[in-house]
């Protein structure tokens, strides 16, 4: 009992020192980068299957002329308006004989519900990034791509990116199989299509760069857009990188400290407060096993996989949008949930809670403060519950790397996965020792990214890298990346502005109509991609963010000349 005894003097110290002084001002949920991340994508996926069938994966075969073998499924309301075309791609761009590589089909779509013909007519192209291109359909129907077309009658496209959504040219996702996944061959694609698509009932040609064509990206594809002005300016006129992170790094601690300070600050004082207790007690035998059956994980073996899974709510503040038909409420819920009062639940009894201390005790050897109790409350609820198809070490423990070996069609956490691995890093981390922390310090680097070694065993023809080869994407611009008509948007509060050029490592710029360099108040991630069909109905943050960045296009299509080609 004298162990239990210097607990609770312990736990009455984090409780005394965890009271918050008020005062002053501080996607999918994240896409985390560990092992942990494909525990929960296959998690997630599995519940969908239970509720739908999921989308059937067609495999593109080299001899393919034609994708009229596309296995029949439901189409949603935007695909019928907007039904999918497709553009023949070579499968690498560079290859000694170019005749002789295979290709495959790239899939886009098209809106010319505000095309006017006319010389200098522009296309917006809006880059599908690291997912299907049918989850980017509303941004042709309300966001920014039919914005910008309505105010300049031109024509709308997504261009879904290689390997994802149906534009699969491989027959798996084995190591040598996604060797052709990279941030070069994906750039050439999008300028081979723009210098040679014929748009299916349009007779005007309108290929770059007799076309004046705006390349706008969010996220990753906010990257891509600012490449493409960068490695591509005589066919891309104009770009727009929203939350475009043009600086790779091997980590991203960064990520989860953007979320700790502008959280709200009670909440983010719970979380900070909880991690440092949990860390502590994970560090005592006698705790250890009480704490971690608490949370419904007693039989998970690796406190640092365990430490994942405690962080796995933190993605639901990249998942909050200005709009809530489209964002996620896991945030407000999540911090909601830590800062209820006591309320028994499971085996703990109401006598079990102490108010004069402020602890709850969980057995003999265990007390901890209300917001922890709370805290393992919502992840049984929320996360282990999601575990139904076997033990909790089946669902997410990382350290069997037979997990994570299946590599045909159906396995798409493979794709970014692999970029990540071998070119962007953004393994995301606990900060460096003495920063605040809302993530245990047992996310380090070796855990997080050992992923890369257990998924992808070295290939015939291609071996992913020890250390991603982050020069690659730094090289073409990083924090600095900049040209004329290129605009740099950002969220004030995005965990990712870390790695955009509004970083608070990069300098400072002004704010230009040929060089625009916005950040949108109290916004997270590519907030400006979403819109509204009436603009009044934005919030005013986000119809500014919106007129001003019409007024910049129209601004440099005025000043479009068609090139000389004598």
């Amino acid at each position: 009992m004298a162990g239990t005894r210097a607990l609770f003097a312990l736990l009455s110290f984090f409780v005394i020192c965890a009271v918050p002084v008020y005062g002053g001002s501080i996607d999918l949920v994240r896409a985390p980068h560990g092992p942990q991340a494909v525990n929960l994508w296959r998690l997630q996926h599995a519940a969908s299957a239970r509720r739908s069938n999921p989308e059937q994966l067609l495999v593109q075969a080299a001899s393919d002329e034609s994708l009229s073998q596309h296995l029949e499924e439901p189409l949603s309301d935007l695909e019928r308006r907007f039904p999918a075309h497709w553009f023949t791609q070579p499968l690498d761009h560079f290859a000694a004989n170019a005749s002789a590589t295979p290709t495959f089909e790239q899939r886009y779509w098209i809106s010319t519900r505000n095309y006017l013909p006319r010389p200098g007519a522009p296309v917006i192209v809006l880059d599908g990034g690291e997912t299907s291109g049918v989850g980017r359909l509303p941004f042709l129907d309300t966001g920014i791509v039919e914005i910008l077309t309505k105010v300049t009658g031109g024509v709308g496209v997504i261009l879904e990116h290689r390997y994802y959504g149906r534009s699969v040219p491989v027959q798996n996702f084995t190591t040598d199989s996604l060797r052709w996944l990279n941030n070069a061959q994906s750039a050439a694609d999008s300028a081979h299509f723009m210098a040679n698509v014929k748009f299916p009932g349009i007779d005007e040609d309108l290929t770059a760069p007799g076309t004046p064509w705006i390349y706008y990206g969010g996220s990753y594809a906010g990257a891509r857009a600012a490449h493409m002005k960068v490695l591509y300016p005589d066919l891309v006129y104009g770009a727009i990188a929203s939350s475009g992170v043009t600086h790779a790094a091997l980590e991203l601690w960064e990520y989860f400290d953007v979320i700790r300070r502008a959280a709200d600050p009670k909440c983010s004082q719970h979380l900070e407060t909880s991690i440092q207790i949990i860390d502590a007690l994970l560090d005592v035998p006698v705790t250890r096993a009480p704490l971690k059956a608490l949370f419904g994980l007693a039989k998970l073996r690796h406190d640092d996989d365990f430490a994942s899974v405690l962080s796995s709510p933190l993605g639901y503040w990249q998942g909050k949008v200005w709009d809530p038909e489209v964002g996620s409420t896991g945030w407000d819920e999540f911090c909601a949930a830590l800062n209820k009062p006591f309320t028994p639940w499971g085996e703990v009894s109401a006598a079990a809670y102490d108010e004069s201390v402020g602890l709850v005790t969980v057995d003999e050897n265990l007390a901890i403060p209300v917001p922890v109790y709370n805290y393992a409350r919502y992840i049984k609820e929320k996360f282990v519950s999601q575990c139904t198809g076997g033990t909790v070490e089946d669902c997410f423990g990382t350290h069997d790397d037979s997990k994570f070996k299946d590599a045909d069609l159906s396995q798409t956490w493979r794709l970014w996965l692999f970029q990540v691995c071998t070119e962007w890093g953004y393994f995301q981390t606990a900060p460096p020792k003495g920063q605040p922390r809302i993530v245990s310090r047992r996310l380090d680097l070796a855990y997080e990214s050992k992923i890369c070694k257990q998924a992808y065993d070295p290939g015939k023809y291609f071996v992913v890298p020890p250390t991603p080869n982050i020069t690659v994407v730094n090289a073409i611009g990083d924090f600095d990346i900049a040209a004329d008509r290129l605009a740099i948007i950002d969220g004030e509060v995005d965990p990712w502005r870390p790695a955009t050029p509004h970083s608070e490592y990069a300098r400072e710029r002004p704010d230009t109509i040929l060089r625009p360099f916005k950040i949108i108040p109290n916004a997270v991630h590519h907030y400006d991609e979403y819109g509204r069909r009436n603009l009044s109905e934005e919030p005013l943050e986000i119809q500014l963010i919106h007129e001003e960045m019409i007024g910049f296009v129209v601004s440099w299509l005025s000043d479009w000349k068609a090139p000389d080609f004598a």
